[in-house]
């Protein structure tokens, strides 16, 4: 799918659009993502300010989306843990960037190059519209090669041969 698809239908998706979650860009070779946060009166706490599950969910998808793509379709990449921790209030609009970069690619694809599952945390600042830090967001992805599947012509005939 292409980048500029998936940011419109996230954008379009109900538990981003009643939010006030907007993803601003998905780079197309999947590397970058920025998204936004605007304050709007259905996602303000009590006392005024971003609803903490907000801050989570604008920043939720986007680590498995951007290795999932960037690694391509021989890869399983799965969310297995994640953790906010809130710096000051959030106010405004607030933004999360995302960064994919070669280094962490080359990791991931050593790592599970012999169909090892790997396990990698990705942090993540929410920052204001002054570039101050409102929450610090840390997600861990399961990565692993796919295994081949056997062939089963080949699977057939070695079956076949153990029967003789």
């Amino acid at each position: 799918m292409k980048a500029s698809t998936l940011r419109h239908g996230l954008n379009l998706w109900p538990p981003f659009l009643f939010s006030g979650i907007h993803v601003a860009a998905i780079a197309p070779d999947y590397r970058q993502a920025t998204v936004e946060l605007r304050m709007r009166p259905w996602n303000r706490n009590y006392v005024g300010t971003h609803f903490g599950g907000s801050l989570f969910s604008m920043t939720d998808p986007f680590w498995m989306l951007l290795a999932m793509n960037a690694l391509g379709r021989e890869y399983i990449v799965w969310d297995r843990a994640g953790s906010i921790e809130f710096v000051k209030p959030g106010r405004g609009t607030v933004r999360a960037e995302f960064r994919l970069d070669d280094e962490v690619l080359d990791e991931l694809r050593k790592a599970t190059a012999h169909g090892d599952k790997y396990l990698h945390w990705f942090d993540t600042d929410v920052v204001d519209a002054s570039g101050e830090v409102v929450a610090k967001i840390r997600k861990q992805l399961y990565v692993r090669r796919k295994r081949d599947k056997p062939n089963l012509d080949s699977a057939l005939s070695a079956g076949k041969a153990s029967h003789r």
